[in-house]
């Protein structure tokens, strides 16, 4: 595997600007055998009033009894301390193992993972690193709402790739890069490209293996780095389909690695709380995100990732896999439901697409007689509201604001009763919105 990647072209001013704190850019030197440390005011763990954490974990079959983690001694005294800026050490060892199974890369020297406050976390600080005043982002549409948050206050702009039922359009994103000065005149040519390649938010789709492969080809050949924000990576409904990752696919030819960010999440199969979050990538750009974090949040909390390593410790990659297998087999119990209660209630009303991954379904109204597209925000956030039912319009998730028909819809907590109430007065709207002329476009 080889990397020809020039991180000074990569990297951005800002990022250039973070350096070693005075204090944590030493913590590695503690390490060294015989060392006394006055470095840094870390407070006495005599004084914390904790004497061990214990966790009661849910059976896996009902009737077992309940079994308790308990996290103490040294575990619990670097739980509850200042800890490393990527993490702890153990945790940062268990995940890049993680990693080297699940994705199949040889562990080596050329890539590491950093923990954070969640992936947004990291997904933030990651385009801190490597976005310019004036510099263009690809960006797959519709897109999770919460990355726009983040990029809208950057001074860049947002370019969209359209998706369809398999995820970013790999011909549209060649349209856009072989032509971009036709396009796009005097805008600056993109480095990077963000995708949700696994049951994306919000459509749910996911990417097959030759439209990763055309993806990836054409982020060799236009010098673009690969955002992989993979959050729902672990909900997929049949994993025997998933095809491998980015960062799998760039080892495997043996060619140039170094092109794709991952970006995985535990708030889905673990907790999304305790806000646990990791970044798996090239050691130039992951170094500059730790920077990053040891100037602003000095690093991610220390007691929730010992109480996680502990229960990861005890049930072991396999265990680990076998847990989000059983998560995934749920939300599937509830897509399936979920849609058959739609279905009887928005049939000839709406379409939508069945997800193949993670916990929703993004659902095209048919607000106007005539089939043209209509604008769901209205509709939402005055008349379903009035109705008693909340869901996300679909310009929430559109880079440039422009108007969607469609609306995204949870499953991940919904009963069937709340099913029912809700496509039953989804359905009053949409029939209301059509025979309603002011609000038909």
């Amino acid at each position: 595997m080889t990397s020809t990647i020039d991180w000074n072209y990569f990297i951005s001013t800002q990022g250039r600007k973070f350096t070693p704190s005075a204090i944590r850019g030493l913590f590695p030197l503690e390490q060294i055998p015989g060392m006394v440390s006055l470095l840094a005011g870390k407070p006495n763990p005599a004084t914390f009033p904790f004497s061990s954490i214990s966790v009661a974990l849910k059976p896996i079959i009902p009737s077992d009894p309940v079994e308790t983690l308990v996290v103490e001694s040294e575990a619990l005294t670097e739980g509850l301390q200042y800890g490393p800026t990527a993490g702890l050490g153990g945790l940062i060892k268990w995940l890049e193992q993680l990693q080297v199974i699940r994705h199949k890369r040889e562990k080596d020297a050329s890539w590491r993972v950093s923990v954070g406050s969640g992936s947004q976390d990291l997904i933030n600080k990651a385009m801190m690193a490597l976005v310019n005043d004036g510099d263009t982002i690809l960006l797959e549409s519709p897109v999770y709402s919460g990355t726009l948050g983040l990029l809208e206050p950057m001074p860049c702009e947002l370019i969209e790739i359209p998706t369809d039922t398999a995820g970013i359009s790999a011909d549209a994103l060649e349209d856009t890069l072989e032509n971009w000065n036709t396009k796009y005149p005097g805008k600056r040519f993109p480095k990077l490209l963000y995708t949700i390649p696994t049951g994306s938010n919000p459509t749910g789709c996911s990417s097959p293996l030759a439209r990763k492969e055309k993806i990836l080809a054409l982020a060799r050949k236009h010098n673009l780095l690969i955002l992989e924000d993979d959050a729902y990576a672990f909900l997929h409904f049949n994993p025997e389909q998933q095809a491998p990752s980015y960062i799998e696919l760039e080892a495997r030819d043996g060619g140039e690695t170094g092109r794709v960010i991952r970006f995985d999440s535990m708030s889905k199969i673990l907790s999304s709380g305790m806000r646990i979050g990791f970044l798996t990538g090239p050691k130039e750009l992951v170094d500059v995100v730790d920077l990053i974090t040891a100037n602003t949040n000095l690093q991610p909390s220390s007691t929730t990732q010992a109480i996680v390593l502990v229960l990861l410790n005890k049930w072991g990659h396999d265990g680990f896999l076998a847990h989000t297998r059983r998560v995934a087999d749920f939300y599937l119990e509830k897509r399936d439901m979920f849609e058959r209660v739609a279905h009887k209630h928005l049939d000839g009303l709406a379409t939508w697409v069945s997800p193949d991954a993670g916990m929703f379904l993004y659902i095209d109204l048919h607000i106007t007689k005539e089939g043209s597209q209509g604008d769901s925000s209205e509709l939402i956030s005055t008349t379903a509201v009035k109705k008693g039912v909340l869901a996300v319009p679909g310009k929430g998730f559109s880079p440039n604001g422009s108007i969607s028909s469609f609306v995204r819809v949870s499953f991940s907590l919904a009963t069937e009763e709340d099913a029912e109430l809700a496509f039953s007065r989804l359905a009053e709207c949409v029939r209301e919105a059509r025979g309603n002329r002011r609000i038909i476009f």
